[in-house]
């Protein structure tokens, strides 16, 4: 009985070490199929290059997820957990970020025209190249976490840190 004690006690680690709470596979494929999913479990969800404007995804864990070049106007986001999203180059026009989470999300030249960014977390999110010039609810002490570059186009009289 005591060479498994060993055995059992790293069975044990290995499950402790395991995701709390992994992707939702079937949730992903409603929503890569076009449908509304609030409060759903889309980590590290592929949606790169999908076509889903106007969905309801507000609350949803949407973490480490690729919405590369993805087309999602209009669509809700709010208070979801967006931690370390790809966004590069996506279209969000009239998206609501509001409460989110966006911490080290990467919105390399997304377009972000008319969004709404009112309390959401912009730690180290890197928005170079992104047009925001016309989004709604940032404060200075977002963009303050968060860095840019040059080319980043924000709301008249706010600035981003450059990006290292």
């Amino acid at each position: 009985m005591k060479p498994l004690l060993p055995i059992l006690a790293a069975a044990g680690l290995l499950a402790l070490a395991a995701p709390a709470s992994a992707q939702n596979a079937g949730q992903i494929a409603n929503v890569r199929a076009g449908a509304n999913c609030p409060r759903c479990n889309l980590f590290q969800a592929d949606l790169s290059g999908k076509v889903l404007k106007g969905r309801n995804l507000a609350g949803a864990r949407l973490r480490q997820a690729d919405l590369s070049l993805a087309e999602m106007n209009r669509t809700s986001f709010a208070g979801g957990d967006l931690r370390d999203v790809n966004f590069y180059g996506g279209v969000f026009g009239g998206a609501s970020f509001a409460g989110a989470n966006l911490t080290n999300a990467s919105l390399v030249g997304a377009y972000l025209q008319g969004a709404n960014f009112r309390g959401a977390t912009l730690t180290g999110a890197n928005l170079s190249g992104a047009e925001m010039d016309r989004a709604v609810g940032l404060t200075q002490g977002q963009l303050n976490r968060a860095c840019g570059d040059p080319s980043t186009r924000l709301p008249h009289g706010f600035s981003v840190p450059s990006c290292r």
